[in-house]
């Protein structure tokens, strides 16, 4: 009967649900709704979320892309993003949440153009996954460096 009573109180099936949800996949979600942000869901933006997933996770191609799938379904109907800053805080480590965020800048840039909307974006969620301003901003120098070089 307590259990019962502490599961009404606490969400305790939403909070297991969302303690389930892999750490890719919650990445990949953040790596969406970060292209999502300006209104936009370009091609170039799904292509460069394919390539981060298989080069910073070891994907290979079908892999990376039904995690980007789920990952698309997930930032679609999410309420907010918390779900997936919690969970990509909790299982990844700290040099991985920073080499996040520097992804989160390559999908950001992947359309040739800047916008607010994105930038903003990853700027709420670099503290939620314990990444302070100069670690953001060095990630930024460093997704602007690789996108100069291609």
């Amino acid at each position: 009967m307590f259990d019962a009573i502490k599961k009404m109180i606490t969400g305790g099936e939403k909070a297991e649900a969302s303690s389930e949800l892999d750490p890719h996949v919650a990445a990949a979600a953040l790596l969406v709704e970060t292209a999502l942000a300006d209104g936009i869901y370009a091609d170039v933006e799904a292509e460069q979320i394919r390539k981060v997933l298989m080069a910073a996770f070891n994907m290979d191609a079908n892999t990376a892309e039904s995690v980007q799938a789920t990952a698309e379904e997930l930032a679609e109907n999410a309420a907010d993003h918390h779900q997936f800053t919690k969970v990509v805080k909790a299982c990844l480590p700290a040099g991985e949440r920073v080499a996040l965020i520097e992804h989160l800048w390559s999908v950001a840039m992947a359309d040739g153009e800047k916008s607010p909307f994105e930038d903003s974006f990853i700027r709420r969620i670099a503290p939620l996954l314990a990444v302070d301003d100069r670690e953001r901003v060095l990630a930024r120098s460093r997704a602007e460096a690789a996108a100069r070089k291609s």
